[in-house]
């Protein structure tokens, strides 16, 4: 068994069990990767993004896998990973984008823009899940030896249930959580035509209440255009992009 899977099972919350190994093994600057709001109807998809070395010691205390935090414990521990982290950053790509490029080409995009932010260029991306979305097409195989710069993205490896095995990863969808839910907030509060969705609740997802005023309203200027909604033309009141099991 090799040395990360030996780390990656018994145990039961985020460590640095896997990061440690990784390291080991000549990985010493890693960065955790998660993405959020992928299965939303509405808003962006944010990958939050945090990287460690070697003097990076425990990740601060409590953090978990977003889904499992209270908003307001997300909210105080942000500071915390930023102060812990030797980089940190938050990429989006927005709905137009995703209309444009397709989901997996705007997780990469967000992906891509979350490490530039960071200013630091990792050994090694421990992508969150069993699909590497973040390597583009040009640098695998023989087709990575046709860049005149070299491969853009940095090596990949991913792990299934990595935002609740390691703290890097843990500490990234806090961060991508957190900004992504404030930016849909503050569209929901704006008082205006957006506030009939229920974002400041729903953060864009697929609640009945965003669904009623998609029916009555249609799609806004935030919405997923390409994905078939309820109000949009044509629609036979199906939504055939539904928020995936475990989804923020």
């Amino acid at each position: 068994m090799s040395p990360v899977r030996q780390a990656a099972t018994g145990s039961r919350r985020p460590s640095l069990r896997v990061e440690r190994a990784l390291q080991r093994d000549g990985h010493r600057v890693l960065a955790g990767m998660d993405e959020v709001g992928r299965g939303a109807l509405a808003g962006p998809v944010s990958v939050g993004v945090v990287v460690i070395d070697e003097t990076c010691r425990s990740a601060p205390q409590g953090v978990r896998d977003s889904k499992l935090l209270q908003p307001h414990v997300r909210e105080s521990m942000v500071p915390r990973i930023e102060r812990w982290a030797l980089a940190h950053a938050v990429g989006e790509a927005s709905a137009a984008e995703i209309d444009a490029v397709g989901i997996m080409a705007a997780l990469r995009l967000a992906g891509m823009r979350a490490l530039e932010a960071c200013g630091v260029r990792p050994d090694l991306v421990i992508l969150d899940g069993n699909h590497d979305w973040l390597t583009a097409p040009e640098d695998v195989g023989l087709l990575a030896f046709a860049h005149e710069d070299g491969v853009v993205t940095p090596p990949v490896t991913t792990m299934v249930k990595a935002d609740m095995r390691c703290s890097s990863v843990a500490a990234a969808s806090v961060l991508a959580k957190v900004r992504r839910d404030r930016f849909m907030v503050g569209l929901g509060d704006d008082g205006g035509e957006h506030a009939a969705y229920g974002w400041a609740v729903n953060k864009g997802y697929a609640a009945p209440e965003h669904l009623d005023a998609l029916r009555v309203h249609g799609p806004s200027a935030w919405h997923r255009r390409s994905w078939r909604l309820p109000g949009s033309m044509g629609d036979d009141g199906d939504v055939t992009h539904a928020m995936p099991v475990g989804e923020r």
